[in-house]
């Protein structure tokens, strides 16, 4: 199936309010732009230029400057329906909210070209929007391949932007839940760092806490956290409230507070279920399949009758034994 976008072409140019800061953040601020990401993007792609020369992300701004921009066609992207059952929470003419399992990865990559929940859209129905990158139509955001839990997909274009808004000004309603290692000193908080990719492990990320004027390497990330219910033998259940959606920010930001998140590949080692005093938790936790991190609440406004709609996932099934036996939940 062959997604297109209609093609755009429009002059940005710099005014006193954004004069100085780099022209993808300045480009975010246009009406035709729905993200920091999206501009990246295009200037990434060469479809933002100055004076006819392609430039980088990085480009601090002059007063003055004007920039042509295009928003191009989607290139054909041949995508191939993929039978994979959804668990469908609500759907309309406009969105579609899912409950996404373990392993399945969003949207097509390296490895993953035809099996992912792209694909397995295209399956379901045939009306999608044509995405802002060739190759994702539908999608506003994503999950990690190894999470599971609530993500909405748009039907139409309109409700693409809008929906893109939404997130870009943080006023979509995320909760994760995640069961970690370790009991907190601070029951509540906030973790703000800026994440980028791992120097040395390109499939890892990391994050920088910027005390000086040293402009920050990474994307501004902030992930609020409550501890909900430890255990005496040494796991927490912990909610997440997001109010950016980097890459691996949760797992990052709770690796590096000391807390990783239980049957974590990248960011936990296996020697950490050795800390838990309880024998037999030790060998439910080493049978747990995947990352103990789940999508669990998502809110936003509908973009075509404009209510606010509220949606909750309890822990998908290959874990419902487990936070039964150590108590989490009955909270």
């Amino acid at each position: 199936m062959t997604f297109e976008k209609i093609k755009k072409e429009f002059s940005f140019t710099i005014s006193p309010e954004i004069v100085g800061i780099r022209i993808d953040k300045a480009l975010a601020s246009s009406p035709d732009i729905d993200s920091r990401s999206q501009a990246t993007s295009l200037i990434d792609r060469g479809f933002v230029t100055l004076n006819e020369k392609i430039i980088k992300p990085s480009h601090k701004t002059n007063l003055g400057e004007v920039f042509h921009v295009v928003l191009p066609d989607n290139a054909p992207s041949e995508l191939l329906p993929y039978d994979f059952k959804l668990d469908i929470v609500h759907e309309d003419s406009t969105v579609i909210v899912l409950n996404k399992p373990s392993g399945l990865v969003v949207h097509p990559a390296a490895g993953h070209r035809q099996d992912t929940l792209v694909n397995a859209l295209l399956h379901h129905t045939n009306e999608l929007a044509a995405g802002f990158e060739a190759g994702r139509p539908g999608l506003v955001h994503r999950i990690d391949k190894d999470t599971t839990g609530l993500v909405v997909v748009a039907k139409t274009d309109t409700a693409l932007r809008i929906l893109a808004k939404q997130f870009k000004r943080k006023t979509v309603h995320r909760v994760y839940w995640a069961v970690v290692y370790g009991t907190f000193h601070k029951k509540r908080g906030t973790i703000t760092s800026y994440i980028r990719r791992h120097p040395t492990d390109r499939k890892k990320f990391a994050s920088e806490i910027v005390t000086g004027t040293n402009e920050p390497q990474g994307k501004l990330a902030i992930t609020h956290y409550q501890v909900v219910k430890e255990l005496p033998s040494g796991l927490s259940l912990v909610h997440l409230k997001l109010e950016t959606g980097r890459t691996h920010q949760i797992r990052v930001h709770l690796s590096e507070l000391g807390h990783p998140i239980v049957s974590d590949p990248f960011y936990c080692t296996e020697h950490r279920s050795k800390s838990i005093k309880s024998v037999h938790l030790r060998e439910l936790v080493k049978a747990i399949p995947h990352l103990m991190l789940h999508a669990a609440e998502l809110g936003f406004t509908h973009p075509a009758d404009k209510k606010t709609y509220h949606f909750k996932a309890g822990w998908p099934a290959e874990f419902v034994d487990f936070i039964r036996e150590v108590g989490f939940d009955t909270v």
